[in-house]
């Protein structure tokens, strides 16, 4: 919305844009993203003041890739739809299109950390929900300088907070994010392997990487699980969190079951 384009949600499918972005239109707004999103600020704000002071506050944007995704699938959104496929032949097909997007939406992005920063977020994540299944020559693309940008323009802006990246899905290719981009931590995804994510720990330190479905189940399994990630990951600096988004649905029973556990140890 703030870059002019018809935003809407679908029930059970997420966000919907209207027509395909026209990179130079939207680089007009783009500076102003940050004031064109202010309600998001006044909501933190509002979190922020409620919260205890030692309760960190964490802020999050689409990362520039993702976002695009959105925009560029078009009528073609159910086609691949776990694979972004209209959006990845975009890349390949139309590649000066889809880089001036991502462009556009470095800027724009860059904007709205500051924006959360400024407003009391003492966090800010990067969250790349679409970074599975590139070949390596694209997630360099796609991805790696994308994120490269992103992280140098916010602190640009002044921006001083910590900076999470979110490559999800990345698999081995989150050991090549953590070396090259100027994030402070990593976080992984549910299907990222214990030892690949022992190795980005010896980079950076690890966010994740709960599965939010064995959250939903509880159980026996959710304490056996737990206890492979502590006993994984748990010497070196990590952030105990899921590997994506918690569900609506989740007991909160199952959470105090998982802060229980970890505080066991």
């Amino acid at each position: 919305r703030a870059l002019g384009q018809d935003v809407w949600f679908e029930t059970g499918e997420g966000p919907r844009l209207g027509e395909m972005p026209i990179p130079g239109r939207m680089a007009e707004l783009a500076p102003s993203a940050g004031e064109h999103l202010s309600a998001v600020g006044e909501t933190l704000s509002i979190v922020r003041k409620a919260l205890e002071p030692e309760r960190a506050l964490i802020g999050f944007a689409g990362a520039p890739w993702t976002v695009a995704t959105y925009m560029l699938d078009g009528e073609h959104r159910t086609i691949g739809k776990g694979e972004r496929a209209q959006a990845r032949t975009y890349a390949y097909a139309d590649p000066k299109r889809v880089d001036e997007t991502l462009e556009v939406l470095i800027e724009a992005s860059a904007r709205y950390l500051k924006m959360q920063a400024d407003s009391g977020a003492q966090v800010l994540k990067i969250f790349e929900s679409w970074a599975e299944g590139l070949p390596d020559d694209l997630f360099e693309r796609l991805v790696l300088k994308p994120h490269q940008a992103l992280v140098k323009r916010t602190r640009e802006l002044g921006v001083t907070v910590p900076l999470i990246g979110f490559p999800r899905g990345s698999a081995a290719l989150a050991e090549r994010y953590a070396e090259q981009v100027e994030v402070d931590a990593v976080a992984l995804d549910t299907a990222c392997p214990l030892e690949v994510g022992k190795r980005v720990q010896q980079i950076k330190p690890i966010q994740g990487a709960l599965d939010p479905l064995l959250l939903r189940a509880g159980g026996e399994m959710l304490d056996r699980r737990v206890d492979q990630l502590l006993e994984a990951w748990g010497q070196g600096p990590w952030v105990f969190n899921l590997g994506h988004g918690i569900l609506p649905d989740v007991p909160i029973s199952h959470v105090e079951q998982v802060l229980k556990r970890i505080g066991a140890q």
